[in-house]
């Protein structure tokens, strides 16, 4: 029988600036007894890739546009919050009704640039997205090899809301070693129809899967993922970024 196990690493301690990432990852993981194997694929939320990497901000240093303040004031939001998601910003998408979406880093498409001042274990203080998550994800694949002696997937995941759906799930920013995307295009269904548009988002997928266990208030930020047959490969979570010449709704 096709299985899929997950692993949440129970743990990890509060990262900052500067921390050892794998090394943290790996400890922990060595205390709950949760082995990495070879093929494993290791999850991480974004919040404590960007903590490591500092791409933290003090609200209280941020000075606020006019837009960031004419906004807030409109709005009842916070004007130093609202400019740091503009800061972010490649392209604004939508601002109206409260809500700011715009587009970021490598084309991510997202409500305030994927800003976030919950468990940032301070007030006044906001997490941005990592640079380059596709690096992170690279930097902690190494990290683990080195560590562990295993060559692992790594997914780096956040959450995201999606459009003409509710709630939020988490999806892939960054990978390392697994492609994001399964083709399935010349292959044939159950009836002998060949498929010619079907390529699934597998690392979204995955990243969906472990955010069942990354639960906002218990600090397991990390889940092991086995069971899913990858072959090794240099992805890149750009990957899963609609084209514009695809977009019809830009």
């Amino acid at each position: 029988m096709d299985s899929l196990t997950l692993f949440a690493i129970e743990g990890i301690p509060q990262i900052g600036p500067g921390d050892d990432l794998p090394q943290a990852i790996f400890e922990a993981a060595q205390r709950c007894c949760a082995v990495f194997e070879q093929g494993d694929i290791l999850a991480v939320c974004q919040k404590i890739v960007s903590k490591s990497e500092g791409r933290v901000r003090e609200l209280h240093q941020v000075e606020p546009s006019a837009l960031a303040r004419n906004f807030a004031a409109h709005f009842d939001k916070d004007a130093r919050a609202v400019e740091l998601v503009l800061q972010q910003a490649t392209r604004i998408v939508r601002m109206d009704r409260g809500v700011l979406i715009v587009e970021t880093g490598p084309g991510w498409v997202c409500a305030n640039a994927g800003m976030d001042e919950s468990n940032s274990m301070a007030d006044d203080r906001a997490i941005l997205l990592p640079i380059d998550p596709d690096a992170s994800a690279a930097r902690l694949r190494d990290g683990i090899l080195k560590l562990a002696g295993v060559d692992v997937a790594v997914v780096i995941t956040d959450t995201f809301g999606r459009p003409w759906r509710e709630g939020q799930t988490e999806v892939c920013l960054g990978i390392a070693g697994m492609n994001p995307m399964l083709d399935l295009r010349g292959s044939r269904d159950m009836g002998g129809r060949e498929l010619h548009h079907t390529v699934l988002a597998i690392a979204d997928e995955i990243a969906s899967a472990a955010g069942l266990l990354m639960r906002k208030d218990a600090g397991l930020p990390a889940v092991i993922v086995r069971g899913y047959h990858h072959q090794p490969y240099d992805g890149s979570a750009r990957a899963l970024i609609r084209a514009a010449e695809t977009d019809l709704f830009r």
